[in-house]
């Protein structure tokens, strides 16, 4: 689809589902000139099994990002979504363990995400946000510390705050990753997990800099649903006051969702301690955009995922619209 306008720049931070259905939708905007920067702190399911065994990157959230890109068939595309669900592969992405093999045999991870995008005709660039590998630490105010990405996403009884999230170790942030932020013309930040998809993008060194830097403007989605272990009970502007600690500057538009979750799904959450997200910014300090950007279909996960997935989304048509209203305004 084109808009007829001056090509954007437009690059979407993040990883997991939230970054799949931001980008699906803004792919079908030809006069966009689309980055995503990918975290890569993964380590739960298939990607925390392949980074322990065979001691390569993530390659969970960078998979989601080149098929949320990919122009490839509809066979190219279910391949890489195919989830083995029995024998020695039972709970294995096929698109994880491509990446993973791609990885052995070349000489460069740049390599693979080029080969990959080739394959899978990802329009847009998709750029991990470090080479280097590291992993998540979360220290909570009850003084409880939890390292690693699966453990502090499973991590859902706890209520006690995180106080803090670090690298171990630390690691430089790609200069393609820096100097893709700096050129940009708009930030897109979310939905997803804010402590194990959101933030740990922010974390290498190198991001929150070029962030400094950046003269456009950012919009973060903001999330349907708390997220039991991370964002516990948390209102609209919790996740704001997060979110900005760690970018080191305040968040120009947020976009909310007004329209009415179907309660059958607000009851699956309620038992995981999860409820929908509170808007209680003040209009007065943002620009808010209050408007229906909900999928309210039930989504049902694979039954060889051993992962716990959200159910509910935004729906990627209605985001793209509202953030293309904002991009040309």
């Amino acid at each position: 689809m084109k808009t007829d306008k001056k090509r954007k720049k437009i690059t979407v931070l993040g990883g997991g589902t939230g970054t799949f259905v931001v980008l699906s939708g803004l792919k079908r905007y030809d006069d966009l000139s689309l980055s995503v920067i990918v975290s890569m702190t993964d380590s739960g399911g298939s990607t925390g099994k392949l980074r322990d065994q065979l001691g390569v990157l993530p390659p969970g959230d960078l998979r989601q990002c080149l098929l949320a890109l990919s122009e490839a068939s509809m066979n190219w595309r279910k391949l890489f979504l195919y989830r083995f669900d029995s024998g020695d592969l039972k709970g294995h992405n096929f698109g994880n363990i491509f990446l993973a093999a791609l990885e052995k045999i070349c000489f460069s991870y740049d390599e693979v995400v080029n080969f990959a995008s080739i394959l899978l005709k990802t329009k847009g660039e998709v750029i991990p946000v470090t080479k280097d590998k590291t992993h998540l630490v979360a220290y909570y105010e009850n003084g409880k510390v939890v390292e690693r990405e699966g453990l502090i996403d499973e991590n859902k009884g706890e209520k006690s705050k995180i106080k803090k999230l670090s690298l171990k170790p630390n690691v430089f942030a790609l200069k393609k990753a820096v100097e893709t932020i700096k050129k940009s013309d708009f930030l897109v930040i979310g939905p997803g997990d804010l402590y194990t998809s959101i933030i740990p993008v922010l974390l290498p060194i190198g991001i929150v800099e070029a962030v400094k830097c950046f003269q456009g403007k950012i919009i973060y989605i903001m999330n349907l649903m708390t997220k039991a272990g991370q964002t516990y009970n948390y209102k609209a502007s919790d996740h704001l006051r997060d979110l900005e600690k760690y970018l080191k500057r305040k968040i120009d538009i947020i976009l909310i969702n007004n329209e009415k979750i179907n309660q059958k799904i607000l009851n699956i959450y309620q038992k995981y301690d999860e409820i929908k997200v509170v808007n209680d910014l003040e209009k007065d300090r943002y620009k808010i955009i209050e408007t229906d950007l909900l999928d309210n279909r039930e989504f049902k996960k694979d039954s060889s995922d051993i992962l716990y997935r959200s159910i509910l989304r935004h729906d990627s048509n209605k985001l793209a619209r509202v953030l293309i209203k904002i991009f040309y305004a």
